[in-house]
């Protein structure tokens, strides 16, 4: 900092705000940068003193480490003393030049910064910070000691950190994609981008997906009942049958997901993607075992009476089968899958709950007969044998099983 201000603004200057930078100055005199080099020029305790002392020195070093050399490419924000410490401040510490941003400053490092409340510098856009700390349990850095600067002299001294590149990313439930130009963390110009790269896009969608789930896609009936189906078997057969948890998925999108995730470029595209097809693509064709699928996990499983009614995958760890009671009789043990007993939910007449069973020959023995003295008078029309085990199943009432 000394040697490039030196080149600018002369080595006297710039060594007057470097000694200011070496040693903290006391708080009195504030945390205007500015302001604290003309209190130090004035000052006549122990630390203008020593500050003088540090100027003569650092003059010299500035004088021989560059004598004659070309100015540098560094202007003040003015001709005065605020334009002086700023630059200064600039140059020694380029990551903390900061431009306000709401009730703070950002700072190209990342970092916030505030200013206290009767701070000289609250009205400024851009600040150079020579000193700040962070106070126990604050998020953000609190200003000690810091100047004005303009955007000029931010881009200049920190010219190291500035960027222009791509920013493609999920917000605000979509992908935005821009072109932005930052300072380090300060953004200071953006426009959209029509074209974005490809990849970026991916990352994107893929970033959406983690964060909102994989609801983003088009989940049909049949889709989320394919996924429950591969959960059943993964469950209690494991291997080869696809893991279909959400972390599962998102780990192996690759396999599943493609092309459609490198097609798409927005939400809507993949509100289009038909995620019971793209699932199909993990089933264990390689083994043979996808072609099982039906006969392992039907979707529907014929009862006695002839009905085939569908099985209800939302529980892995045992599906359900709700089925009238009627259609039941004659049957002597529960219907298995993948030699699972299904948890059976045997219905009135009414299609309400009447009984839940994983044994059905339990059921017959010890749990129908309360059943049967409960719901026989409410639907007298019905049959309601003594022995349901060998009686005749039906989905019918008993006068039109009399014709």
């Amino acid at each position: 900092a000394l040697l490039d201000a030196a080149a600018s603004v002369g080595a006297e200057r710039a060594a007057e705000v470097t000694a200011l930078l070496s040693e903290e100055a006391p708080r009195e005199y504030g945390d205007d940068l500015a302001g604290a080099l003309r209190a130090a020029r004035r000052g006549s305790d122990a630390y203008a003193a020593r500050w003088r002392a540090e100027v003569r020195r650092l003059r010299g070093v500035a004088a021989e480490s560059a004598p004659g050399s070309a100015p540098k490419d560094h202007r003040p924000a003015d001709g005065g003393e605020d334009g002086l410490a700023g630059l200064v401040a600039a140059l020694a510490f380029p990551e903390r030049v900061a431009r306000k941003d709401g009730g703070s400053f950002l700072m190209a490092s990342g970092t916030r910064a505030e200013l206290s409340e009767g701070s000289p510098l609250r009205g400024a856009s851009w600040i150079a910070v020579a000193v700040a700390d962070r106070p126990v349990g604050k998020g953000h850095a609190r200003v000690q000691l810091a100047a004005v600067i303009d955007e000029d002299t931010a881009r200049s001294a920190a010219a190291s950190l500035h960027s222009e590149r791509q920013e493609v990313q999920w917000a605000d439930g979509d992908v935005v994609a821009r072109r932005v130009e930052r300072l380090g963390a300060i953004e200071l110009t953006a426009r959209p981008l029509k074209n974005a790269d490809p990849l970026l896009v991916r990352e994107a969608l893929l970033e959406g997906l983690r964060r909102e789930g994989l609801r983003l896609l088009r989940w049909t009936s049949d889709a989320e009942v394919l996924r429950q189906r591969l959960a059943f078997l993964r469950h209690h057969l494991g291997d080869p049958w696809p893991e279909v948890s959400e972390d599962a998925l998102h780990a192996r999108v690759d396999e599943w997901l493609e092309p459609e995730l490198s097609r798409a470029r927005r939400r809507a595209d993949l509100a289009r993607v038909d995620a019971g097809q793209a699932l199909h693509r993990l089933l264990p064709w390689a083994s043979g075992e996808a072609t099982r699928l039906d006969e392992l996990a039907p979707e529907r499983v014929a009862v006695p009476s002839g009905s085939r009614i569908r099985i209800d995958y939302g529980i892995p760890e045992q599906p359900v089968l709700a089925v009238k009671l009627q259609e039941m009789f004659g049957l002597q043990e529960s219907p298995r899958i993948a030699g699972v007993p299904l948890l059976v939910h045997l219905l009135s007449p009414a299609g309400r709950p009447a009984a839940v069973t994983a044994d059905l020959a339990s059921f017959w023995r010890d749990g129908y007969k309360g059943v049967r003295a409960e719901l026989r008078g409410r639907y007298p029309k019905h049959p309601w044998p003594e022995d349901p085990a060998g009686a005749e199943p039906t989905r019918h009432t008993s006068a039109r099983l009399r014709r």
